[in-house]
């Protein structure tokens, strides 16, 4: 598999699970956030829990149709830009005496994959520009 095939896999299944996350906030936000490592949730917290859906749908569109239309630079600064959220998430899981295992093990190595796929996505294009970026003929004296 080329490197471009393989950043092309990880960036479309970042995007994908992040589709798959905001569906399960918005369509089912009681099960969804048994899963997000607080200790409990606020009565009547499911309005928080669609808004945080609608986050990640933002995020996935905006990556999402980086991808479709192969503008990879800029997915790779949009990747780097989203893995901020999981990283928000895992500072408030712990500031909140949340699972540790959840924090680390979840929102943590989400925003690890997603930096990894936004760097090598940036390593691609960046490579790919120089390639084909016209050499400079010198001129004789």
């Amino acid at each position: 598999m080329s490197r471009k095939n393989l950043n092309t896999v990880l960036a479309t299944a970042v995007v994908g699970f992040t589709f798959y996350l905001s569906l399960s906030f918005i369509l089912t936000p009681e099960t969804a956030a048994q899963g997000f490592g607080l200790p409990s949730w606020p009565a009547g917290g499911d309005g928080f829990l669609i808004v945080k859906g609608c986050r990640e749908l933002a995020m996935g569109l905006g990556a999402g149709i980086l991808l479709v239309t192969g503008r990879r630079r800029a997915l790779g600064w949009v990747l780097l830009m989203t893995a901020v959220a999981p990283l928000g998430d895992m500072v408030n899981v712990l500031a909140h005496h949340g699972s540790t295992a959840i924090a680390f093990g979840v929102h943590g190595l989400t925003s690890a994959l997603i930096v990894a796929t936004g760097l090598l996505l940036l390593r691609e294009a960046g490579k790919t520009q120089q390639a084909a970026a016209p050499a400079l003929a010198v001129q004789p004296a």
